[in-house]
Parts: structure tokens; C-alpha cells; sequence
């Protein structure tokens, strides 16, 4: 069963909870099963990688890892605040994401 989420790849959002909390960044990947996101920039964690083709020379890279999207939400575009997202039909009769702060439609 599939389930939706109230956020999308490519959505800006903020951290409400967590480490990270009050960063904002891109979501870079969903991952539906878990109920996580990657978000650009956020939840940084440093790897230990041998030497290959990507790092020749190997060592420490930092990466992002998944955060539960209870601790995410979404950016308002009408007021660059944080947002809770509604759903609703709109003059053609397809659902879409709103944010309840502004009422504005989310693309």
C-alpha cells in the first residue's frame, strides 16, 4: 500500500526536530518504505571510503543521510516560513498540496 507523503523531491524544506533543527535545504531523495528524506546539506555524516574511480585518493568524505520526514516541513513559497500542507482539488478537479499558513497552491 502506498502512502502520501505531504512532502516531494525537489521541495525546500526546514528540520523541526533533530540535530539539524532550523536548517533548511532541498530533498534530494524519497525513501517511501521508511518514511525518510535526504535533504541537501542536512544530517551530514562523515564516511570512511577506500580509494576507487569516484575518490582516487579515498579518506574521510562527508554525505547526508535520511531523516524521518515527522522532523521535516515544508517552505511556504508565498512566505518563506515553514508550512503544514493540505490537500484539496483545484478548478480542474485535481488534487494538489497547499500550504495552510498562506492558502497558496505548491508546484
Amino acid at each position: 500500500m502506498s502512502v502520501k507523503l505531504h512532502i516531494k523531491k525537489g521541495d525546500t524544506v526546514r528540520v523541526i526536530a533533530g540535530d539539524s533543527k532550523g536548517s533548511e535545504g532541498k530533498v534530494l531523495s524519497i525513501q517511501k518504505d521508511k518514511n525518510r528524506a535526504v535533504v541537501e546539506g542536512v544530517n551530514l555524516v562523515k564516511k570512511h571510503t577506500k580509494p576507487n574511480a569516484a575518490h582516487p585518493q579515498g579518506g574521510i568524505i562527508e554525505q547526508e543521510t535520511p531523516i524521518h520526514i515527522s522532523n521535516l516541513q515544508l517552505i511556504d513559497p508565498k512566505s518563506g516560513q515553514p508550512s503544514r500542507i493540505g490537500r484539496r482539488q483545484n478548478d480542474k478537479g485535481k488534487l494538489v498540496r497547499y500550504a495552510k499558513r498562506s492558502g497558496e497552491e505548491i508546484k
